[in-house]
Formats: structure tokens, sequence, C-alpha cells
């Protein structure tokens, strides 16, 4: 079999722009125009569509009609009943451990008093209903349950549903082990529909089959993250998540088959998922070469990971030193972001832009794609170096409530009126001037 050949990108003795940096190493090209293009057909159906429109999408792109799209209660039930007992045990550990971490990212009302007889109290209100998607295709993510589900219920969101694609192997039903998920989270409201059908019908809602959302989360393929864009402003959505990516700062401490089994856990994922190496020492970067040469070949997906691992958007990137690996990795604002250095914790503070950070060769990213307690649901191509991951303040909108007595209007009245003046919307003043003249 033909050796691996990852891409090499030498900087050293370069020091280079963030800018620059970035376009060292390139993602890979995700034709987003054409998709959608390709779901505009798609979403003018979904939003005049009955039950039967939807059962003909579900036919057209997943290969099976459902007998209905809302999942019934005792197919949910049944899912769970049948479910592994170590998955479920494993499952309910993992929920345990989120519902901590995310238990702490609960927001409090503040008052401030601003002058006496002014306050400005700030609210934090959740959503009134999310659909949350869960793919279905390459593999099946119970995981994804969870890190939507369980952020969008301790931000106490009182209506939320879940749609998966339907599968051939299960009648028409989303996976089994999804919808045991759902059950042992309290989910009932359940829908048979993937792709960007399942983010339209959230966004203007089936009459008799499902209400519209006011906002969709989850992870998806190029025509779900195309829904997401097009339906942008009638929902509110978490972000536009392209494929996954592992960028990994690495010395020569590290252990050359764990950081090559780090980054061919993340190329199983997609042919175009994005495996980056970034170290300071020429003999590792050779070591996990090599490494990646001996596992890839007995691992089960490792035609997809070999074409993951050959791709523009992978390389090994040789720097000078630790510090030029932190500008890079800063540039690249990398999905996830491993830190195996002699010590971890200094480096991880000069991090600023990654989705998620995991410090030490014992934080792989798999931990935290199943069972640390952060979210999985992460900005990717870059968008980590603006955005975050889901969280409980994802469904949540800070909401002002303004209370002023007639003492305190009375004090601030001319300097409002005044720079009303100043911006040439002498109405806005007149509204305060109004209050001034007394009863009438």
């Amino acid at each position: 079999m033909k050796p691996i050949e990852i891409r090499l990108v030498d900087l050293r003795g370069r020091a280079l722009t963030k800018s620059q940096y970035r376009n060292e190493l390139p993602r890979a090209s995700l034709d987003i125009d054409t998709a959608m293009k390709a779901i505009e057909p798609i979403l003018a159906t979904v939003a005049t569509a009955s039950e039967s429109d939807l059962l003909d999408l579900g036919e057209k792109f997943d290969g099976v009609r459902p007998q209905s799209i809302r999942v019934p209660a005792e197919e949910i039930t049944k899912a769970l009943a049948s479910l592994d007992s170590a998955v479920r045990d494993a499952l309910e550990e993992a929920i345990v451990r989120i519902k901590r971490v995310h238990s702490d990212q609960s927001r409090t009302e503040k008052k401030t008093l601003v002058v006496d007889g002014g306050e400005v109290t700030h609210r934090w209100i959740p959503v009134d209903r999310v659909g949350l998607y869960v793919p279905g295709g390459r593999a099946v993510y119970p995981s994804s349950v969870i890190m939507n589900v369980v952020p969008a219920q301790i931000a106490q969101v009182p209506s939320i549903a879940v749609a998966s694609p339907p599968q051939i192997d299960n009648n028409g039903l989303p996976n089994k082990t999804i919808l045991a998920t759902c059950a042992l989270l309290g989910i009932t409201e359940v829908y048979a529909i993937g792709g960007a059908q399942a983010v339209a019908m959230f966004a203007y809602g089936v009459p008799g089959v499902c209400e519209r959302a006011d906002m969709v989360t989850g992870p998806g393929n190029i025509y779900v993250a195309a829904a997401k864009r097009a339906l942008r402003g009638l929902i509110g959505i978490d972000s536009e998540a392209g494929p996954t990516e592992i960028a990994v700062l690495a010395d020569d401490s590290a252990v050359a088959r764990e950081v090559a089994a780090d980054l061919i856990s993340q190329a199983e994922h997609d042919v175009i998922a994005a495996a980056v190496l970034v170290t300071p020492s020429q003999k590792l970067a050779e070591d996990v070469v090599r490494e990646v040469n001996i596992r890839v070949a007995g691992t089960k997906h490792h035609e997809r990971i070999r074409e993951a691992l050959t791709g523009i958007q992978s390389a090994i990137v040789l720097v000078d030193d630790e510090a030029q690996g932190i500008d890079v990795v800063n540039a690249y604002a990398a999905e996830h972001l491993e830190l195996v250095t002699q010590n971890p914790e200094r480096t991880a503070a000069s991090i600023r832009n990654a989705g998620a950070v995991f410090l030490g060769r014992f934080t792989p990213v798999s931990l935290g794609d199943y069972s640390a307690g952060s979210n999985h649901v992460l900005p990717t191509g870059g968008c980590a170096c603006h955005s975050s991951g889901l969280s409980v303040q994802s469904f949540l909108k800070g909401v002002s409530f303004i209370k002023y007595d007639e003492a305190a209007f009375r004090d601030i009245a001319n300097n409002v009126i005044t720079l009303a003046n100043s911006e040439d919307l002498p109405a806005h003043g007149e509204a305060m001037s109004a209050r001034l003249e007394g009863e009438k």
C-alpha cells in the first residue's frame, strides 16, 4: 500500500502575520454556493409542505419513506428498552458529566442602580422553542443528542424538539441509539427527517406536524449548513458547522503514537476533515508520520482517513519554537486544539483562538467528544477566532428591563434632549419634553 504522505509546511525562520499563517494552513474547500442553489427547491417545498411532502423528501434523499414524520412515543421507549446495557451506562455517565459542567454556565439576573430612582435589570430569558439537529450519515451521533439537549434543558427552554434522518435499517425511524438517548433525556418530540428539509421544517413549521422553532442548533452536512445560512434571520442558529478539524501543538515530550492516533481520530469523520500537527521537533514529526502509516492500515475506515490526511486541509507544520507554534495555532483557530507540551497549563495561558482546548497527553479530543463534560458542538473553519461552542448561553437571550422614577427622569431629561437634537432627531427629544410639560 502506498505510504501516507501528509503535507509538510516548514515555517522555521519565517515570522508571519496572522493572515499569512492562516493562508499557509488552508481548509478543505466547500462549495457552499452550489449547496445553496441545490436546497432552494427543498426550502420552497417545505415552506408550504404537508406531511406527505416531507415523507416524499425522506424517500428521495434518505432512501426510505417513514410511516410518519413524528416518531411515535412508543418507539422512543422501545429503543431505550433494547439499548445495550454497557452503552446505556456510558451514555448516562456522559449525561451526568455534561450536566455538571453546563450547570455552571447558568446566568443570573443582575440589577444595576444607575442613579437614585433609575435602575436597569438584565435578565437571561430562554428562547421559547428550539429544534435540535442530530446527524445520521456516515456515523451515528447519540453524543450529539446529549450535547444539544443538555444545555437547552439547563437554560430551561420550554419546548425542545429533535430531528434526525430516517434510517433504512430502522424502518424509516432515526437510529435506535439516538432514539434511546432522547428517552434518557426525557425528549419525546422527535422527527424522522434530515438535511436541509429538517432545518426548513423547524424554520417554517408544518401545520399539524411540527410547530415552528425560534432557533436551530446542531452539526450537519453542507446542505444543513446551507439551510442554516439561507434561513438565518427567520430562525436563530448556533453556527454553520463545517468539516471537523484538530490541531495538535506538541513538543519533543509528546508520544508519537498518541499524537498519530489523535490525528487519525478526527480524520475518521470525513474525507475533508482536517488534521494538523504543529511542532518544533522534526524528530516528532517524522515519528508521527511513521506511526500514522502503521496505525491507519489497521483502522476500519482507513480509506476515508487516508484521503483526509493527504488532503490540502491536513499538514505537519514545523516551527522554530513553542512561541511560534502558539502564533500558528492562534491564527489557525482550530475547532479542537490539543496542547501536548512539557507544561500545557503554561502554554494554554497564551491560547486565544480555539473551540475547545485539551491539555496534556491524557486529555485527547475523543474524551471531549463524549465524556469530558465540555460540549463538542464547536466553531469550525477558523470561526473560533470570533465564535464560541454550544453552551447554555446559546439558548438564552439577554433582555434589559429599565425603570426610572420621575425625579431620576427629570434629572437626565435635558441631557437626552441635547443628544437627540445633536443627532437631528428632535422627536426623540420631544418624547422627553412632553413629560416635562405637566398635566394638561
